[in-house]
């Protein structure tokens, strides 16, 4: 079984993700956190990730360091990744069609082989139901209003003691939204066949019970 979960920066499509594999025993991979890892890998470098071949490069290694990992879900679950910066680089770093082609084979190949004791994977990203895996079972497509989802992002923030405003906060969602919307290559938009759900005024449990009806009604 194979779930797809797209959407925008801060839609609340991570949370689902992880909630829905928790359910279902599926494996879950959050797919940004790949782009992140890329960026931190540029940071820890010294280099810039608004160089083509500084982001390439570094997407390269990330991709050996997982591919020979024991267990590859360390490597992307650092809590470091998690800072806002790599998420503002990582938007920059996805539009580079070289950069997305190095580690869409990672995210394929997490898809079709979870590991043991999973029923099968859920994968978070924006375009794992358009290109990743257009053959999957199952795909959400999570929508939020701006407003709420930079309320949401400002708080997140916050709670890591990091100073900001709601409208310096906007105006990143917005720009964000922009690229990803924009970008020539896997751009976000709603697979045909993906199911849309509007989290702006669903609280994290009633999200996911909303989430596991609707993947109950289209597998057996």
């Amino acid at each position: 079984m194979i779930v797809a979960i797209d959407g925008p920066a801060a839609s609340g499509k991570g949370t689902l993700a992880r909630n829905l594999a928790g359910k279902l025993n599926l494996a879950h991979m959050d797919t940004g956190a790949l782009y992140r890892a890329v960026a931190f890998e540029v940071s820890k470098a010294g280099l810039s990730v608004r160089d083509k071949k500084d982001a390439i490069a570094a997407a390269k290694t990330l991709r050996k360091k997982i591919e020979g990992a024991e267990y590859p879900a360390d490597i992307l679950g650092r809590p470091v990744l998690k800072e806002d910066r790599f998420g503002r680089d990582a938007s920059v770093i996805a539009v580079i069609p070289e950069v997305r082609e190095i580690l869409a084979d990672l995210q394929k190949d997490f898809a079709h082989a979870p590991g043991e004791g999973f029923a099968g994977a859920v994968l978070d990203g924006r375009d794992i139901g358009t290109v990743i895996c257009p053959e999957a079972d199952a795909k959400l497509y999570i929508i939020a209003d701006t407003e709420i989802r930079a309320q949401r992002r400002m708080k997140e923030l916050q709670s890591k003691g990091i100073s900001v405003t709601y409208d310096a906060v906007l105006d990143d969602m917005r720009k964000r939204d922009a690229r990803d919307e924009g970008r020539k290559t896997a751009p976000l938009t709603p697979a045909a066949d993906a199911v849309l759900l509007d989290t702006t005024h669903l609280s994290e449990s009633e999200a996911l019970e909303r989430a596991l009806e609707i993947v109950r009604e289209i597998l057996p």
